[in-house]
């Protein structure tokens, strides 16, 4: 899913760690969003990476304290101006403890002074270094103080040891900042649960009923609300692997499975005190019926013969269960039947109480899965048609569509 930071500028700010090298990555994925980007590096931090390498991705001259000029733009006054946040990675111990203390001895942290917008860290440090109590204190103050802070990874350091202090992955750290520079106001940190996938009625140990639901549409959602600044709880059978870590996963597999996670999410994010009404999109492809006796183990062929006749019993209806009288509800509904699917899409608002319907018409099983998606959008007032187009645009469509459903 491609996320569109056109006309976004973004300042990279690099330091002297072995972790330089990611920076590139981070560079290149902002570049391919569309961003334009710019550089400042320290001195250290040219031992591993250098400024020409930066050039090559960003097509920007890099600030370095050699290249500071003050007959251009090209200085750590000026340079913060034209850019929208001003990202830091990686960020050595000695570089957080210097922007804690207002030191401004290097090209970097003279910039970081200068800058008056949202700025992010991702550390990268020996993990004994970032326990330390002064890197701690550092930490504390710079998150209290409104700095985003993006956590590093606990893995096998470079320097042998095994601990916090990886620079976290670069995906992770392009996701944080893309949600700084598309944040808005009535989507941010409000609480939204989604279902996605289609559900798994066990029928033995190694069988299953299921669908054809990809698990998709219900990811764009995921990544559309994160973007805006939500807090998303997904729950899914499937569909984690291309989304933020800071996006809640619970997994689920059979219709019971989703009901009852649901329901508890909902407790979760309804019981908070002074807190925006919560939302639930409801985009899981959960199965109409299940078998009435599921087997233990492996059902063998031989034991069955030439037929194998399975009794199978309704599930329960999660939309028609669940208690949606503080959440707002946004339901889908995938029809193929071009004649009454509308009428069917727009029954669901009285059948199911919901607030809004996501109608989208199937042509056959392969309409299942791919890259874009046609959906109307219900409610009691009105039918919005959103048109075909990619999934996370089509998501971005739908949730401004859904923030009507909030009074006022």
């Amino acid at each position: 899913m491609q996320i569109d930071l056109n006309g976004k500028t973004i300042l990279l700010g690099v330091t002297g760690s072995i972790s330089a090298y990611k920076a590139c990555d981070i560079a290149r994925l902002f570049v391919k969003a569309g961003a334009n980007v710019h550089i400042v590096m320290t001195a250290s931090a040219e031992r591993f990476v250098s400024a020409l390498t930066f050039e090559a991705l960003t097509r920007n001259t890099v600030l370095t304290d050699a290249t500071e000029s003050w007959s251009s733009e090209l200085n750590h006054i000026d340079i913060g101006k034209k850019c929208d946040i001003f990202v830091i990675t990686p960020a050595t111990a000695n570089t957080i403890n210097k922007i804690h203390h207002g030191i401004a001895e290097n090209i970097l942290t003279q910039t970081a002074l200068a800058y008056t917008k949202e700025i992010i860290i991702a550390p990268a440090a020996n993990t004994n270094m970032l326990l330390n109590h002064a890197t701690r204190d550092s930490l504390d103050h710079l998150r209290s103080n409104g700095y985003t802070l993006i956590e590093p990874q606990e893995k096998l350091l470079a320097c042998g040891d095994t601990g916090s202090g990886a620079l976290a992955e670069p995906i992770e750290v392009f996701y944080a900042t893309a949600k700084a520079l598309l944040k808005e106001p009535f989507w941010e940190d409000r609480d939204v649960v989604i279902t996605g996938g289609g559900s798994r009625e066990k029928i033995d140990e190694v069988r299953y009923i299921s669908n054809f639901s990809s698990g998709k549409m219900a990811s764009a959602l995921c990544l559309a609300l994160y973007l805006r600044g939500a807090n998303v709880t997904y729950i899914s059978t499937k569909g984690f692997s291309e989304l933020p870590l800071d996006i809640k996963r619970v997994e689920a597999e059979s219709a019971e499975d989703i009901l009852q996670e649901t329901e508890k999410s909902i407790t979760a994010v309804t019981s908070q005190e002074n807190k925006s009404m919560p939302y639930l999109f409801m985009v899981a492809a959960v199965a109409d019926f299940k078998p009435a006796e599921p087997k233990d183990g492996k059902v063998k062929k031989s034991t069955v013969g030439t037929e194998w006749n399975i009794e199978l019993i309704q599930t329960t209806d999660i939309l028609s269960t669940i208690d949606k009288s503080k959440i707002r509800t946004v339901g889908f509904k995938a029809e193929m039947d071009s004649k009454e699917g509308l009428n069917n899409a727009v029954a669901l608002l009285e059948k199911k109480g919901v607030d809004a319907v996501c109608y989208n018409l199937l042509d056959d099983a392969k309409s299942f899965g791919g890259s874009d998606n046609e959906i109307t959008f219900i409610t009691k007032e009105k039918q919005v048609p959103l048109g075909r187009t990619d999934k996370l645009t089509l998501a971005t469509k739908i949730i401004d569509q859904a923030k009507g459903l909030i009074d006022g």
